[in-house]
């Protein structure tokens, strides 16, 4: 297996990309590790920073050099890929790893969206720090943000998941323990595995809970299917076929109702009857949400009370 570096470019290809009809020279790199981000569809989604690093690499990997070739040609690039993926890890990433030792640049691209996300780019690009090299990223397009930006729900703070268990119950124990965090939640699903993870989000997170399910993001055929996670489950249950790429969108929890003042005041009695105030006032406002300092006011006054 031989990495593929600038030196093997004819003085045509060269370090060059093409915008158009204009032919740009890209400048040499600087050694490190450039984590590139390349469009998730539309091939215009590219920045001219990731642009000039794909052409000016000594080194070029990919998931797929099939993929990548389309994006390369698509903007006049001349650099060759060389495969880097979860199959071929083991004995390609020692070989960029020396490549870097070596003083080269490697750039690193994944099929779609930004390295590292959901893909084996991390271990190469924690072998590359622990060894001592840079690690540059170069952001661009991604798949989960687009997602968010679009499907009209709470963007102040949320949490990208990946792909959920493939099994049943541990689709559904993964859920339950997401359930609470007060965030958007973004995972990556499959097209023939979406109806059940819809059904299992409305069953374990709650019908009327807001979602979307964002499809095909940045091509033709874009859609953003937004509802309850009821609606959501109710129209993919009735076999609507599904195709393409998809992020699944769910919208935070609403706020617990306040629970029953008699109710906390059972509990109270309940758990002070078998622990010390401290440790039934700490029991209660996990079980309650209700701050821990007030919980364990009323134990006292209840204490003082019986005296």
């Amino acid at each position: 297996m031989r990495l593929s570096q600038t030196g093997d470019r004819d003085a045509a290809g060269g370090r060059s990309y093409r915008l158009h009809d204009a032919v740009i020279p890209a400048r040499p790199l600087e050694s490190a590790l450039y984590l590139v981000a390349t469009p998730i569809g539309n091939l215009a989604d590219i920045t001219l920073r990731a642009l000039e690093t794909l052409a000016g690499a000594d080194v070029l990997a990919c998931e797929d050099t099939r993929v990548t070739r389309v994006l390369l040609d698509r903007y006049g690039i001349a650099n060759r890929p060389f495969a880097y993926h979860e199959h071929n890890a083991g004995e390609a990433g020692p070989r960029l790893l020396a490549a870097l030792d070596a003083g080269k640049s490697v750039a690193l691209v994944s099929d779609a969206g930004t390295p590292l996300v959901s893909d084996p780019g991390y271990r190469l690009a924690l072998a590359a720090i622990e060894a001592g090299h840079r690690v540059v990223p170069i952001p661009g397009a991604s798949a989960p943000l687009a997602a968010l930006v679009g499907a009209g729900l709470p963007n102040d703070a949320f949490l990208f998941a990946g792909f959920l268990p493939s099994k049943d119950k541990a689709r559904r124990d993964r859920l339950a323990a997401l359930s609470a965090i007060p965030a958007t939640l973004v995972f990556f699903e499959s097209p023939h595995r979406i109806a059940a993870t819809v059904a299992a989000a409305a069953d374990v997170l709650g019908a009327e809970r807001p979602a979307c399910v964002c499809r095909e993001l940045t091509k033709t055929f874009e859609e953003f299917r937004r509802g309850t996670l009821a609606e959501l489950s109710a129209f993919y249950g009735d076999g609507h076929g599904v195709k393409g790429e998809i992020v699944f969108v769910v919208g935070p929890p609403g706020e617990a109702p306040a629970p029953d003042d008699a109710d906390v005041e059972r509990l109270l009695a309940t758990l002070s009857r078998d622990m010390p105030a401290g440790k039934a006032a700490t029991e209660a406002a996990r079980r309650t949400g209700l701050p821990r300092r007030d919980l364990y006011r009323r134990l006292v006054e209840r204490k003082a009370g019986d005296a």
